[in-house]
């Protein structure tokens, strides 16, 4: 099946003008079809039953909090996998508009990613942590031992850290090891990739949606926090001015929680390296090479050095 396909069969009867590959995500593929009347975007992905819970959780945020989602038209099924036909956001990707944004702008984008992280743990609660999946219609996390679950997921991101960042394991696993942590700390929604990256802006209507709600997690909220706090505040500049206004929004919907400084460590650790194993590219112009592994050693430097939150 192709984008084309899926349009044909979701919304029938409508004339495809053109169709636009889109580069977002590793494991989805994304077109931006021109109709004749909108703009919609197919994504295709050989994973169905991940792609099914990715989008009962879309639905599920747009429904049940103020987060700004598109709506999914149509969804379905085909040999190789599963599509999804989505309303297409008015604005641009807000990874290339964000550091360009003037700065009182960009605290209120940042306030308001807090406060929508904030609504999605009130919102969504788990029995359990790790990965968050579709079960009989309900969205379950079943894992029951927050310990050994964090230590996996810090201990995976060290050993996919490349050659160049390899003598910071030793002193993050130290970290680990003395870090006296939440024996079950409450279970709340933890989305993977929540950051400008995946949101899309306008000049008029500010962030319009945000996207890519794949691979979610249940986990402690203050690892979210973390996580979030890094990809918005740190990664384009002027973090502790974004910081102010992100923990702000978060506290404006509920307590900001107490972060340790172990799950700062997590959250550089699991965003210095992607899904295909490539250091990651932080900022906007992105930084690339070894201005990238820099970054990511510099933010590991100061937290392990003591920095409360590696700035």
């Amino acid at each position: 099946m192709n984008a084309v396909d899926a349009v044909t069969e979701a919304l029938p009867g409508q004339s495809v003008q053109r169709v636009n590959p889109v580069q977002r995500g590793n494991h989805k593929q994304t077109h931006l079809v021109t109709l004749e009347d909108r703009e919609v975007v197919v994504q295709l992905s050989a994973r169905p039953a991940a792609f099914r819970t990715e989008l009962a959780l879309a639905r599920a945020v747009r429904e049940r909090t103020p987060v700004p989602m598109p709506a999914i038209l149509a969804e379905g099924r085909y040999e190789a996998g599963r599509y999804a036909v989505v309303e297409r956001a008015p604005g641009d990707d807000l990874h290339e508009r964000f550091a360009g944004l003037p700065l009182a702008t960009r605290e209120t984008v940042a306030r308001s990613f807090g406060r929508w992280l904030a609504a999605c743990h009130e919102t969504f609660r788990f029995d359990g942590y790790g990965d968050v999946t579709l079960v009989d219609g309900e969205l379950r996390a079943s894992d029951a031992d927050w310990r050994a679950w964090f230590d996996d997921h810090l201990t995976e991101g060290l050993a996919a850290l490349p050659s160049s960042l390899a003598e910071l394991r030793e002193p993050v696993e130290t970290t680990l090891a003395d870090a006296d942590l939440p024996e079950r700390p409450p279970a709340r929604l933890y989305p993977w990739d929540f950051r400008p990256g995946n949101a899309v802006y306008d000049d008029d209507a500010g962030v319009t949606a945000v996207l890519d709600w794949g691979e979610p997690l249940a986990a402690d909220p203050a690892l979210s926090v973390a996580k979030a706090d890094h990809l918005i505040c740190a990664w384009y500049g002027d973090a502790k001015p974004l910081q102010a206004a992100f923990r702000d929004g978060y506290a404006a919907e509920r307590p900001l929680p107490s972060v340790p400084r172990v799950y700062r460590l997590a959250a550089v650790v699991r965003s210095a390296v992607d899904s295909n194993g490539e250091v990651t590219r932080p900022g906007y112009p992105e930084r690339t090479g070894t201005a990238a592994v820099e970054f990511h050693r510099d933010r590991l430097t100061a937290l392990l050095a003591g920095a409360a939150d590696g700035f």
